[in-house]
């Protein structure tokens, strides 16, 4: 029985390395996409949201005028 098919069985995750000599899995590597992907659209609504502060909640609270 190969070796893949074992792991399956047990119900062990996939461990293999994405490279031999980098200590990182394809687990790991998944992981990372799934964090970095959900930081870059926090990053994103926290943009919107300064720019909707900067243009328009601040002046219409009379905190700053826009000149210009």
């Amino acid at each position: 029985m190969g070796d893949a098919k074992r792991r399956k069985e047990q119900g062990q995750p996939d461990a293999r390395r994405i490279v031999s000599w980098l200590p990182l899995t394809t687990a790991q590597s998944a992981e990372f996409v799934r964090v970095s992907t959900m930081g870059a659209w926090i990053g994103i609504g926290l943009l919107v949201f300064a720019w909707l502060m900067v243009r328009a909640i601040g002046p219409s609270l009379g905190w700053w005028k826009i000149v210009g």
